[in-house]
């Protein structure tokens, strides 16, 4: 079932576009690799509309039609989730066979079972994956050609069969219960497997209009320069 009401994602962004569209939304590291990238709130928006717009016009997605998000937490995973959002989708964090599309790592890529599978490198560079199935979407190579705007058209329910309303007032108590504010910059490890993993460090986050530090691997003896040199007021277990 679809509506015409406000999506997840305008939900989310606006406000913070509206107060801060330049500022720092999304840190992300790995402590593994060395990577760390940063994106404004504007840039996450460009990042979210190129995938909105790459799911519609591309993979076919219509506002309602359910997008199988199985991805860890990653600043590309937060751009496919908006973005999935932004076209009205209902996104489920597991496979389903039943799913308009699957976006999925390349180790997920053989076991995705979708109308469309989309695989994501989460190179730092942008790399595509190699040697995709017939039939496969290479996530990187595909969504830079797309346009950085979208107008959305309608909204689905959210996240798992909830609502967008009942996903963003459950984000938004989870955000007041640790008293975040759009003055915090919060720290997480965790995974974004399971709803209540993605609610609590990511949309509560965004829902409070506060800004992002997504550690992968943490490297425990870098944890409290990290806090230090990123200027983060709470740090998420």
């Amino acid at each position: 079932m679809t509506s015409g009401g406000t999506t997840l994602t305008d939900a989310l962004l606006g406000p913070i576009l509206a107060a801060d569209a330049a500022g720092p939304r999304i840190t992300y590291y790995d402590d593994s690799t060395g990577e760390r990238i940063e994106l404004s709130a504007l840039t996450l928006a460009n990042w979210a509309a190129k995938t909105a717009n790459f799911l519609r016009d591309e993979l076919g997605v219509s506002p309602g039609d359910v997008v199988s998000v199985v991805l860890p937490a990653h600043w590309q995973t937060a751009s496919v989730l908006l973005g999935a959002w932004w076209a009205g989708a209902e996104v489920t964090l597991r496979p389903d066979p039943d799913a308009a599309v699957a976006l999925v790592t390349a180790a997920g890529v053989e076991t995705a079972d979708a109308g469309e599978v989309a695989a994501l490198s989460l190179d730092p560079f942008g790399r595509p994956v190699d040697d995709l199935p017939l039939g496969v979407t290479d996530y990187a190579t595909s969504v830079r050609v797309h346009g950085d705007q979208f107008v959305p058209v309608g909204a689905g329910p959210a996240l798992e069969g909830r609502s967008v309303q009942d996903v963003l007032t459950d984000a938004q108590g989870r955000a007041a219960a640790r008293g975040l504010s759009a003055t915090d910059r919060v720290l997480a490890t965790g995974s974004w497997d399971d709803a209540d993993g993605m609610l609590d460090g990511l949309v509560a986050v965004l829902a409070a209009g506060a800004s992002l530090v997504q550690v992968t691997a943490l490297d425990p003896a870098a944890l409290d320069r990290r806090v230090a040199t990123e200027k983060v007021t709470t740090v998420l277990e």
